[in-house]
């Protein structure tokens, strides 16, 4: 209870007007940010909650009450129907449907999302074990809400268990600029080669596998937010927090054991698992980001941060920390 006057006051400095003045002078990393999100961890023998788990629960409480005051303001949707109708395109487009265990999960790319696709597959029938390896199909043998007539709709947002997975949002971002632009072809080609053209001189004969991340983060400061690849379109416009309450939000940073939470509660069977990440998976380490962002003008991080701002407040992230004592460290 003693940690969440600062937390509170971190949410309330997130929705001020003197955001950006306070990054730029370095204020935040002074202001207690939110509780880390803990790794997963046994309790204690005796019974007795673990540390780790005192702080997770302070960690949702936070987020809980962040999220209520903010969808309790007049001016935000109440239900997907209140959205416009692009915005409700893409929640109902990412929100994916179990009937026979009566759950709708909101897949965030870049958040082990393929792996739940994997679940979805085996719950259905669709596929025999979430280990068998292959290149994952995002669309066939999945069941998506979008698809469905809007009484469907209405009645499974309704009764249905609801969960989604969020990640820190830099890290997300870089994980996809090196997923994208480091490995995809089609990416490079379809948004390298115009983001290199756009922002590099005489770049007009790169094929679109050399994008810098300070490239790709001008490019997303350009972009409607609305238009942007799902990769990268903040998490709150791909799932909308306000206008789906959803039941359970789970973290990337507790992957398994959060998972492990939404597999008990919908009782699936016991040989359906969060499968193990792939070998050939390079994750976004703490130290790799800090090299990214403190190797990045610091300029673009503080003008994009607003982008992604309700990322960072609701799902209790702290900022980047970006100041010149930081990075020289």
């Amino acid at each position: 209870a003693a940690l969440l006057p600062s937390m509170l006051m971190f949410g309330v400095i997130l929705a001020s007007s003197g955001l950006l003045l306070m990054i730029e002078r370095g204020i935040l990393a002074q202001v207690g940010p939110p509780p880390p999100h803990p790794p997963a961890g046994p309790s204690r023998r005796d019974g007795r909650d673990s540390t780790a788990e005192l702080e997770l629960e302070v960690l949702r409480d936070t987020r809980n009450r962040t999220i209520r005051a903010l969808c309790g303001q007049r001016s935000m949707p109440r239900s997907v129907w209140e959205l416009p109708p692009g915005q409700r395109r893409t929640v109902l487009r990412h929100l994916l449907v179990s009937d026979k265990y009566r759950f709708l999960y909101c897949y965030v790319p870049k958040v082990a999302c393929s792996n739940w696709k994997r679940i979805l597959k085996v719950l259905d029938g669709a596929l025999e074990s979430v280990d068998v390896q292959g290149k994952m199909d995002h669309k066939s043998d999945l069941v998506f809400l979008g698809d469905m007539k809007p009484e469907e709709i209405s009645y499974r947002l309704k009764h249905y268990y609801k969960f989604i997975f969020v990640r820190n949002p830099m890290e997300r971002l870089l994980s996809a600029y090196r997923n994208k632009f480091g490995e995809i072809k089609e990416y490079q080609q379809k948004y390298g080669v115009e983001i290199v053209r756009r922002y590099r001189k005489n770049g007009g004969s790169s094929v679109g596998d050399d994008v810098t991340f300070s490239e790709f983060l001008q490019y997303l400061l350009d972009e409607d937010v609305e238009r942007m690849n799902e990769h990268w379109m903040p998490i709150y416009n791909l799932c909308q927090p306000c206008a789906v309450r959803y039941d359970f939000i789970g973290s990337y940073e507790r992957l398994h054991a959060d998972a492990n939470h939404v597999l008990e509660h919908i009782q699936s069977p016991s040989f359906v698992h969060f499968p193990e990440r792939q070998a050939w998976y390079k994750p976004v380490t703490a130290e790799t980001l800090h090299y990214y962002l403190c190797n990045t003008q610091r300029r673009l991080i503080k003008e994009l941060l607003p982008k992604y701002i309700l990322d960072f407040s609701l799902f209790a992230y702290p900022l980047p920390n970006i100041t010149s004592e930081f990075c020289r460290q």
